[in-house]
């Protein structure tokens, strides 16, 4: 029989995904418990629910007895053999129950809980599916923006991009339609709460997937990316082939695959660079657009100085030291600069100071065998002693200490 549970279900669930086992489930679940209300128990109950036809059956079992004692479990044999004349007493009744004897307020109650347990199960099933679409870029319609996050609408599921994960000099409206991939999905009082980014770098990595096909099969890898959302990235990318140019397969015919990711970054520029691992080649692309004639490497502190060009040295440290950050975070090393002139500078004075004094033009090996004699046996030695300490040493008189001081100090 149709009763205004299976009704007021059927108009519920008419535009929702939900599985039949499960919505049947919850009907079964929801009559049990206006039994429960109104006889105390439901262990002698059988329910039977036709979701097609939208029809529920509810039997109540007794057992046949000469005097009942308990109403909700018995039955006396004159009552029974009106439905079935043959039964006897100790015999099994089944007795149909119709839905309406529940009373109007069990009713009204139980399509309440009928209600809250479809959506809750809608929940679940968003949920579950969104939490396994984690890294997807979806399409969305701007519902409603405040200071804090900006709600979007998509396939009917409400998604939030939280002020963080948006592109910072971007300006949104309501109703337009923006791009972003699925970062999180969380479980809140609310129900499921799936967050999007546009600033995250598995947007942009997702955004180079669809335009370069090369990335999406496989040939060409993303070994990194370091990106300051809505201004600069630098991303590092390798080719499986030695055919394929990888940053060439980026840019694409005339810029065409970069500029569309540009674009939908919001004029966001990006250096592709071609991955190395070797780490000198690869610190050395990473400061792009500067051109860095040495790197030394510490790969034990992960620290590394790079030697720029000084008419470079600003493009390598870049606006606010940007630059120079990214390819820290790209490369992972901290990555320092200096200029050519100066590094040359420290590298002369470090040559000279470890330089022998039987080395130096302009001492003789009478004043060298002196000096050694006296424990000076390079220059950094003869020139931290000084003229006071020279003139202490027999047979060096004033002359020869300041002779001795100019040869060091003009090699």
């Amino acid at each position: 029989m149709k009763v205004d549970i299976v009704e007021a279900f059927q108009q519920i669930v008419k535009e929702k995904n939900i599985d039949k086992d499960v919505l049947q489930k919850i009907i079964e679940n929801t009559i049990l418990s206006v039994i429960k209300k109104k006889y105390g128990n439901a262990e002698n109950f059988d329910i039977f629910v036709n979701m097609e036809k939208g029809e529920i059956e509810i039997y109540q079992n007794k057992i046949i007895v000469d005097d009942v004692k308990e109403p909700n479990l018995e039955i006396d044999l004159e009552s029974a053999k009106k439905v079935e004349p043959d039964l006897e007493v100790g015999d099994e009744f089944i007795e149909i129950i119709d839905p309406v004897s529940f009373g109007r307020r069990l009713i009204i109650s139980a399509k309440q809980n009928l209600n809250q347990k479809i959506k809750d199960a809608e929940k679940e099933i968003i949920f579950e599916e969104y939490k396994n679409r984690v890294g997807e870029i979806i399409i969305g319609d701007i519902r409603q923006i405040n200071r804090h996050e900006i709600f979007l609408n998509m396939d009917r599921v409400e998604v939030v991009l939280p002020k963080k994960e948006q592109i910072q000099n971007e300006r949104y409206r309501r109703g337009d339609h923006i791009r972003a991939v699925i970062k999180e999905v969380v479980r809140s009082n609310r129900g499921p709460e799936i967050i999007v980014s546009r600033g995250a770098n598995e947007f942009l990595i997702r955004l180079f997937e669809i335009e370069v096909p090369e990335i999406y099969d496989g040939i060409i890898e993303i070994k990194g990316v370091a990106r300051e959302p809505g201004d600069r990235t630098k991303i590092a990318v390798y080719s499986n082939d030695k055919r394929i140019d990888a940053v060439g397969a980026c840019v694409g015919m005339k810029g065409i695959r970069i500029q569309s990711i540009v674009k939908e970054l919001n004029n966001e520029k990006i250096d592709i660079i071609n991955w190395n691992n070797e780490p000198e080649i690869f610190i050395m692309r990473a400061l792009s657009p500067a051109k860095p004639v040495k790197v030394v490497i510490d790969n034990e502190n992960r620290k590394a100085l790079a030697v720029i060009p000084d008419d470079q040295i600003s493009l390598a440290i870049g606006k606010g030291g940007q630059n120079k950050r990214l390819a820290s975070r790209l490369t992972d090393y901290e990555i320092d600069t200096i200029k050519e002139s100066e590094y040359e500078n420290i590298v002369s004075t470090e040559k000279l100071d470890d330089m022998d004094i039987s080395e130096v033009d302009g001492l003789g090996p009478a004043i060298v065998k002196k000096l050694e004699g006296e424990g000076y046996e390079t220059v950094q030695d003869v020139l931290e002693a000084g003229y006071d300490k020279l003139i202490e040493i027999p047979g060096i008189a004033d002359k020869t200490a300041q002779k001795i001081l100019d040869a060091l100090n003009n090699l």
